[in-house]
């Protein structure tokens, strides 16, 4: 499978047209269509940690076992 980037803007209705010449006719094709987005930095820390709190990979750190360090535990950090 190979993959073509093609760059484009969307119209003042927010319509996107492609005009790309792939050469063959009848062909099957898959299209994916990545937006940017304007997100501040808060927003993509909330959405990276909230991803990590619904990681079933992390549920074993729910575990009493885990639970090895208390507030008493190490010192304080003085930046």
């Amino acid at each position: 499978m190979k993959a073509i980037e093609i760059k484009s803007k969307t119209d003042k209705d927010g319509h996107l047209k492609l005009d790309y010449q792939l050469g063959n006719a009848e062909l099957h094709v898959r299209i994916l269509i990545l937006v940017e987005e304007e997100i501040s930095q808060e927003e993509e820390e909330n959405i990276w940690m909230d991803s990590l709190t619904k990681n079933p990979a992390f549920n074993f750190l729910k575990e009493p076992e885990e639970d090895v360090y208390s507030l008493k535990d190490g010192e304080p950090l003085n930046d």
